[in-house]
This record gives C-alpha cells, structure tokens and sequence, in this order.
C-alpha cells in the first residue's frame, strides 16, 4: 500500500445532490413469516440480556426483540444501543463529505491540523491514512493501558481525555512509515476526529451532528447516554452484572455513536439509496474499495466499511463492542438489504453474536 493524496478514487470536490430518478422503491412480498422466525432464532442464539435484530428488505422492515432479562420499561427496539467501533462508518461518512464538499482535501498533515507550528516530517501522518488504518499508529495510544487499569471493568477509554491523545499523538512518531502496511487503530481514528475538527475550526460533536445524523433525519442517534428511559443498559459476560454508560473519553470518533435500531436502519438504507439523500455522493464514494492486504489481496476495505463477496456481489459491514453491549451493521446492494444487530452484553470467548448477525446478512 502506498500513500495518496486523496483517500479514495473518484471523489471530486464538490458534494452534490444526486438526481431524482423516480422510480419508487419495489415493495417486499407480504409473507415475511420466514423472515420472522429467522430474526427470532438469531435473537435466541445470541443469549443476551437485550438483543434486537432489525433488517431492511426493498425498503420493509422487520424488528424482532427479546433476551434473557425481564423486558425493560421502554421496548427494546426503541431504546438507544452503544454502537462501539462500528462509529467508525459515521466518522468516514462525515470525512467523505467534508472532502466532496472541498472542505478538506484528505491529504492534510494530522500533526499541523492539530498544532500549525508542528513539523510533520517527509512522510506524514494524513487524514487518510487515519481513516484507513494505514497511519502506522498501534491499535491504543502510549500509556493507555496503564492509565486505564483502574477503570478496566467500567470506563477506561474515560481516564484518556483528548488533550492526552492529542499530545501522545503530537510527541510519538508513528511505529511503521504510514501508507506502508494496515494495523486497525482505535487511537489513528480518534486522533483524526481530533484533527478534522481543528482543521474546520468545529468541535467534533457539532460536526457528526450537522454533517451525518441532521443530515439523514437521525433524530434517535446520539454521542451520550442520557438514562434507563432512551438508553440500554449493557451488562458484563455473565449477562447480569450491569456496567455504566460507555464513555468514550477522547475516542469519540472511534466508538461514541449510540443509536436506536430504527435509526440504524435508516443510516443503512442511505447507503442502499442515496439517491434521496443530501449526502448521496459521499454515501456513493465510501462504497468505493480503497485498498486490499492480506493473502492474495483477499481483504477489501472501503474507507469505511470491510467489504466481502457474497454470490450475488459485495456485502458490507462492520462491527462493534463497548464494555458491555455489540453491534453489528451491514448491507448487500444486490439484494437490498440492511441489517442492524444490537445486544446488551459484553464480547466474550467463542462469543455467537458476530457470527450470527454476519450469517443472517450473508444468506441476502
């Protein structure tokens, strides 16, 4: 892999509304009695406090909740769950839209966004390599592990504020030249959230909020928790011991994002249909792969999504864990589904969650 100017090919520097074709969305077949029972087996394997299993078929959608706690006051379907590093497809997908919009070019110097009198040297840490996890960062910052053991089992990432990741960030180079090899990094994409708001002079919390949630109408999407009547409680891998709200400290663009299924599910079908949608140029270009590692070149990335064949064409996704809930989020445009797959419980060893959500995705 090599480093580029741009994050990713054909994005021009402008972000226009793409033309209305209209042609209306095909409506799902009224059975969707097998559908159902499918959801209902997915909900009971995951053997969770909460779980909800929400999908998106030509536009119709199918929720299915339940779990092995009493239901909660609120049903399940309509409380906010901790999306964990699946916020990273938020953050790309504000990137993306700064970029077409020719507010940033994607090639600016992380250090100098964040300091202006900072030397980045011959081979800069940028945006994109940030967002692609090519910066050559590691996967948490220098004394992370040391400064968050207190809070190992409710809040590390809260003992880790910005202006510490900002200034681990600013005096330590990165471990491997960036844009040379790929190393996913919880560190490389909050520093870049960082860095994107002191490039546009706008905290990040008022960027994904104007730029991505107002945009696509995420009225139940939010970055904190606000109690046990909008959202979900997470709980430790016995399923439950209760945790508190997960707080990002100064990760929030890596894992802030908590949201509502429903929500999710409109965030999925944007990217199924940006036809409609403000951001259709930007939701068009981070479907576009930038790079592919591994074997072979077996793994294809998006900028922000990991991206695999099914028979019928690509399938996208990604996942994410706090220290006591996961969510899953993908879509196959051949077959017009969404899925959004939320649980209130923390990863554990041969955990079925995952696999469950990214079978139910795979079989279209």
């Amino acid at each position: 892999m090599t480093g580029r100017r741009t994050p990713w090919p054909g994005v021009p520097a402008t972000d226009e509304r793409a033309p209305d074709t209209g042609t209306p969305r095909e409506s799902a077949p009224a059975d969707e009695t097998a559908l159902r029972e499918r959801l209902a087996e997915a909900v009971h394997a995951c053997d969770a406090p909460d779980v909800v299993f929400a999908v998106s078929r030509r536009g119709r959608r199918t929720l299915h909740s339940g779990g092995t706690a009493p239901p909660p006051d609120v049903p399940r379907e309509d409380l906010r769950y901790e999306t964990g590093s699946a916020s990273k497809t938020f953050t790309a997908l504000l990137l993306t839209r700064l970029i077409r919009r020719g507010v940033l070019t994607g090639g600016e110097a992380a250090a100098t966004c964040l300091d202006p009198g900072a030397r980045p040297g011959p081979h800069p840490v940028t945006l994109a390599h940030l967002i692609t996890h090519t910066s050559g960062l590691p996967a948490l910052p220098a004394g992370f592990l040391r400064r968050g053991l207190p809070a190992w089992r409710t809040n590390p990432y809260a003992r880790y504020s910005a202006e510490r990741l900002i200034d681990t960030f600013l005096r330590h180079p990165p471990r491997h030249r960036p844009g040379t090899r790929w190393h996913y990094s919880n560190y490389g994409v909050s520093v870049l959230g960082h860095a994107v708001a002191a490039a546009t002079g706008t905290p990040w919390d008022h960027l994904i909020t104007g730029q991505v949630l107002r945009a696509l109408g995420l009225s139940g999407t939010a970055l904190r928790a606000e109690g046990p009547e909008t959202d979900a409680v997470g709980h430790r891998t016995d399923g439950r011991t209760p945790v508190p709200a997960f707080d990002a400290g100064g990760f929030q663009a890596a894992g802030a994002v908590r949201s509502t299924p429903n929500d999710l599910l409109t965030f999925l079908e944007a990217h199924l249909d940006p036809a409609h949608s403000p951001a259709a140029g930007a939701l068009r270009a981070v479907r576009v792969p930038v790079l592919r590692r591994g074997l072979g070149h077996r793994h294809v990335h998006t900028v922000g999504w990991f991206r695999h064949p099914t028979d019928g064409g690509p399938m996208y996704f990604h996942s994410g864990a706090t220290l006591g809930q996961q969510a899953f989020l993908g879509f196959r445009p051949d077959t017009d589904t969404a899925l959004a797959a939320v649980c209130t419980r923390r990863f554990r060893a041969r955990d079925p969650f995952i696999a469950t959500a990214y079978a139910l995705l795979a079989e279209g």
